[in-house]
Formats: structure tokens, C-alpha cells, sequence
């Protein structure tokens, strides 16, 4: 990954921490190094959105969380419940866990209801991400019909995986999703997630998106990596100091 290449992707980073043992110091950090380096967004339990929405007043930057997560088992209202509050605190982007169970085992009105509820909550004050825990998905043919179904239901985007489950997020459950985003009939961004901690995986992700979606497609607005460990590898790639405070502007 070229030099300037890496510095696009940095500006593609939803700066994630849901690790179990996460505290107020670690979010903290994240969100300096967020601001520091003009990632997208960051992403955080539902616990920590004020202070993060606090940390990160007036950049610009995203303030994404996780509902439904990581089982995508909860019921409709505690899911919309889970939403409002977040958003209340300062949330712009919502991660939905689709009811991935559900949707294989033909439950099709449950997992519409999670994804309605949730857009119910989001619709005119923040992005919607759809999770569809790719890697728990029998095959592409059903990842396809996911993000099919999570686009029907109002998605803004579609998300591979929760980072929680052995499998996260692959090419072949990205391309799968591509191709259902470049047949929709509005826009889509797609964020992989889970797992991608090297440039060169990176590069291959953004390859993809190109060669399915054009040049130029690919920004924030369309695209996003979901990861904790990408950005200290970016910015090596970038040859940007990571102890070295850096202007946003440049990214």
C-alpha cells in the first residue's frame, strides 16, 4: 500500500474499541487518536457515547455504537430502547446486529422487526449500519440475501461481522455484498469488519470495492473499516509517526 493510499483508508477507520474490559481512560484515548489522526468515526459501547460524543465535539467525527450486540437475540423494543438512548447521549452512527439466527431459520417477521424498530429510531438523525455476521451465514448466496434483506429494511450500510465469532469478515462475503449494493437503487456503503489489522489486507478490501463500484466511489460516506489494531498498521504505511500528534487536515 502506496503511501498516500494509506492515509485514504485512515480517513475510512471507524476507530473501534468493544472490548470487554473497556473503561472511560481507554475511550478516552480513542478519541484522541481519532481526532488526531481524521479517522471517520470512532466506535464504542452504548456506555461510553456521551463521553465520546464530549470528547469529539466540534471534529466532525462520527460517534457510532452497537445495538443488538454481539447475539443479535434481543427482542424489538429493548433494541429500540437500547437506540433512542444512544442517540440521546450523542450517537450519529448505530451498528444493528441483524437477527442473523432468525433470518436462517426463516424468521424473516423477527429480524424485520429488529431492523424496522432501529430504523424507526435512526430515521433523520443518524447512519444505519446493518451487521450480518457474515462469517455465521451458511454461504455467499445467503450473505447476499441478507444484505439484500438489511437494504430493503432502510440499511445505510451493511457491516460483515461484530468481531466476536471465529469467523469475521472475508472478500468473498464483501463481494457478495457489493454486488447487492450496486444493484440497489440507492446508495449503500458497506463496512468490513472484523479481523483486518494489516495494510495489505486493507489494500484488497478497497481493490475489491473498486472493481465492483468504480473509481471514485469509495469515502467515508460509502466505505468503512470496522477495526482496533488497522490504524497503528495505516499509519506506518502512511509513514506518519504514530506518537507524533498529526494535523487531521491531511488525511
Amino acid at each position: 500500500m502506496t503511501p498516500e493510499r494509506a492515509r485514504r483508508a485512515i480517513s475510512l477507520v471507524d476507530l473501534t474499541d468493544l472490548t470487554d474490559d473497556c473503561d472511560d481512560v481507554a475511550v478516552s484515548r480513542l478519541c484522541d487518536r481519532a481526532r488526531r489522526f481524521g479517522t471517520a468515526a470512532v466506535c464504542i459501547w452504548p456506555d461510553f457515547v456521551a463521553l465520546a460524543a464530549d470528547s469529539l465535539g466540534g471534529s466532525g467525527l462520527g460517534v457510532a455504537t452497537v445495538v443488538n450486540f454481539p447475539s443479535g437475540d434481543e427482542r424489538p423494543f429493548s433494541v429500540a430502547l437500547q437506540t433512542d438512548r444512544a442517540l440521546d447521549d450523542g450517537a450519529t452512527e448505530i451498528d444493528v446486529v441483524l437477527p442473523y439466527r432468525a433470518f436462517v431459520g426463516g424468521d424473516l417477521d423477527r429480524a424485520g422487526d429488529v431492523l424496522a424498530a432501529t430504523r424507526d429510531a435512526t430515521a433523520d438523525r443518524a447512519l444505519l449500519k446493518v451487521i450480518l455476521e457474515t462469517g455465521e451465514l451458511p454461504d455467499a448466496d445467503v450473505v447476499a440475501s441478507a444484505a439484500r434483506f438489511a437494504v430493503d429494511h432502510g440499511a445505510d450500510f451493511v457491516k460483515t461481522s461484530t468481531g466476536k465469532t471465529s469467523v469475521s469478515a472475508t472478500l468473498d462475503a464483501a463481494d457478495a455484498m457489493l454486488r447487492v449494493i450496486a444493484d440497489s437503487d440507492r446508495p449503500v456503503g458497506i463496512k468490513p469488519s472484523g479481523g483486518i489489522s494489516t495494510a495489505e489486507a486493507a489494500e484488497s478490501y478497497l481493490r475489491l470495492a473498486e472493481e465492483r463500484m468504480g473509481e471514485g466511489w469509495i469515502g467515508p460516506a460509502t466505505f468503512r473499516f470496522g477495526a482496533s489494531s488497522l490504524l497503528g498498521a495505516l499509519l506506518e504505511a502512511a509513514g506518519v509517526d504514530d506518537d507524533v500528534p498529526a494535523d487531521p487536515a491531511a488525511y
